[in-house]
């Protein structure tokens, strides 16, 4: 059973094999926290900058493109700060939630970063499955706990530390 059910908008995604990368990176995502990735279901809208500055518009009141968004099912961060979230409860067919993730700006920042477009997709889908499942990053303490998990499951995946520049 896939843990994402991905809608493409913008066909270059398409050629970018995101549905198996996005596939990867959460299973990873999960295994890694200690979930069974067949308890989990997770939407993901793979758009163009465009589409994604509607949606950061009407749900975070910033009219501009962004690389990835998500909408968690349930609020499961923490009060404490650096505190490590709650896991959700697994059962068949748990909805963890939404993501949109945005061509242009993806393709724009791998480029500058040096990457391949492959990489930095993956890299934002495992931050997003994180941000589902309660990491955060506004406060320092919760972004140094989830930079350091996203490092530990990017590094079992084989690719280097986005952090690292």
């Amino acid at each position: 059973m896939a843990v994402i059910d991905c809608i493409i908008e913008d066909e270059r995604w398409t050629a970018l094999g995101l549905e198996d990368l996005a596939e990867r990176a959460a299973r990873e995502t999960l295994a890694h926290l200690g979930l069974d990735p067949a308890d989990f279901e997770i939407a993901l809208l793979a758009c163009d900058d465009t589409r994604i500055a509607e949606l950061n518009t009407e749900f975070r009141d910033k009219p501009t493109p962004t690389n990835v968004l998500s909408w968690p099912s349930d609020e499961r961060g923490m009060e404490d700060p650096g505190a490590v979230p709650d896991l959700p409860d697994p059962g068949p067919d748990s909805e963890l939630g939404d993501i949109a993730i945005a061509w242009e700006t993806c393709d724009r920042e791998a480029r500058e970063a040096g990457k391949s477009a492959q990489d930095h997709a993956t890299h934002l889908i495992v931050h997003a499955v994180l941000h589902l499942l309660g990491y955060d990053h506004v406060r320092d303490l919760d972004a140094t706990l989830m930079e350091q998990v996203e490092v530990a499951i990017l590094g079992k995946m084989g690719l280097p530390d986005p952090y690292d520049v």
